[in-house]
């Protein structure tokens, strides 16, 4: 089966069981024991980040990054390759694993966790967080709830990035994932965190687009 329909079942049946997070683990553990593929699992970084990293010529130097949703850890991966002390979280316990086995001399600091609750101490503590393609594979409800707990996250001067399909209010689109609209986007802004920068990138015919944004605090 296309793993992108797969995925798309799996999320369905989920959500329709009263669990919209459920999946995550339920396609990680498939793709583990080689039952099924992770469509987002291509090996590198999202090109919209690798863009935006040699863009801003960004080095970490020893500041901390957040990578949320991280799966099998191509952006943390990055973003350590960068010089940044790297925490990425996944809510499923296989992706945590198989990023440790697919990255074993990894400085990163994988940890198995849920957005919805993170740990205390992640509030404020982080100088730059990554949000790439997680929040948009919720339904709404909890997909609101779910964009208001990355921004707490974000250190005093730091930086919030986010990257996600994108579709105007009067789009309709049947998800799993469903694109975010500008309202969204600026749902971000919680905390003292301002939005700086809106890369809105469109393709001619396509109503689905690709947002990168950047937030300070």
């Amino acid at each position: 089966m296309d793993p992108e329909v797969y995925a798309r079942e799996l999320a369905s049946r989920s959500i329709a069981e009263g669990d919209p997070t459920g999946w995550f683990e339920r396609l990680y553990a498939a793709a583990a024991n080689g039952a099924a593929a992770v469509p987002w699992d291509r090996g590198a970084p999202h090109s919209l980040l690798a863009e935006w990293a040699a863009r801003s010529g960004v080095t970490g130097g020893g500041r901390r990054a957040l990578v949320v949703g991280a799966g099998l850890g191509r952006d943390a991966e990055f973003l350590a390759s960068l010089g940044f002390d790297v925490v990425a979280f996944d809510i499923s316990a296989t992706a945590i694993a198989s990023a440790k086995e697919r990255h074993p001399d990894s400085p990163v600091h994988y940890v198995v966790a849920d957005l919805f609750d993170p740990p205390g101490e992640w509030r404020g503590a982080f100088d730059l967080v990554v949000e790439s393609m997680t929040v948009q594979s919720l339904p709404e409800p909890p997909r609101r709830a779910a964009i208001g707990q990355v921004g707490p996250l974000v250190a005093p001067g730091g930086l919030l990035l986010v990257i996600a399909a994108g579709r105007d209010p009067e789009t309709d689109f049947a998800g799993p994932p469903w694109p975010l609209t500008r309202d969204e986007i600026d749902a971000f802004a919680v905390d003292g965190l301002r939005v700086d920068r809106v890369d809105e990138l469109r393709e001619p015919d396509d109503p689905i687009f690709r947002w990168r944004v950047e937030l300070h605090r």
